[in-house]
């Protein structure tokens, strides 16, 4: 399958509300539309994950993160410049997404994705997406496809078949949090 068609069958899915299995810059995950309080609620079932544990989402560019965070602070926008790997960062006042993916203190993880398939996915989709490892919660990460368990594969709505064959090293973005007066904390390396 050409990744053309793979993407738009992705986006197809992701459009009627349902969820997908997907390469991302980091881990394969579990996905589905950021603004779609029901399939986030599908995606907290699926990897068995108390809704009170907040997930991340994806964009591919600036202006969409925008889009999602009232005020975007100066140092989240040079984090993401000097970054050399996939981080995602943690920012206060959340808009626009589903309410149960925002976290109680109104804060929401979000990291623009540099790698071809990901962003690409994002772009054509024109919304955020959820990114959450491919596992059940509390298992071990889903590195590449061959790692992802039956159980997870039969509950989503597609898989997508970029990347299946790939078997190498892959490690989950790092997480820094923002506080409101410009304090950074590191949460994963």
């Amino acid at each position: 399958m050409k990744t053309e068609d793979d993407i738009k069958n992705a986006v197809e899915v992701l459009r009627r509300g349902g969820v997908i299995l997907y390469p991302t810059d980091t881990v394969w995950g579990i996905g589905c539309d950021a603004t779609n309080a029901d399939a986030v609620a599908r995606v907290y079932k699926i990897k068995r994950r108390e809704d009170s544990k907040a997930l991340i989402c994806l964009v591919d560019s600036d202006a969409r993160l925008q889009r999602y965070v009232r005020n975007v602070p100066s140092v989240a926008w040079e984090l993401f410049d000097c970054v050399d790997k996939p981080t995602t960062v943690i920012l206060d006042e959340a808009v626009n997404l589903a309410p149960n993916l925002v976290a109680a203190d109104g804060s929401i993880g979000i990291r623009i994705t540099q790698e071809a398939f990901s962003k690409s996915l994002c772009y054509r989709f024109q919304k955020a997406i959820v990114s959450t490892s491919a596992n059940i919660s509390g298992e071990p990460t889903a590195q590449n496809y061959c790692d992802i368990s039956q159980e997870i594969i039969d509950a989503v709505d597609y898989v997508c078949w970029t990347r299946r064959q790939e078997h190498k090293p892959h490690r989950p973005s790092s997480i820094i949090k923002l506080g409101k007066g410009g304090e950074v904390e590191i949460i994963r390396k």
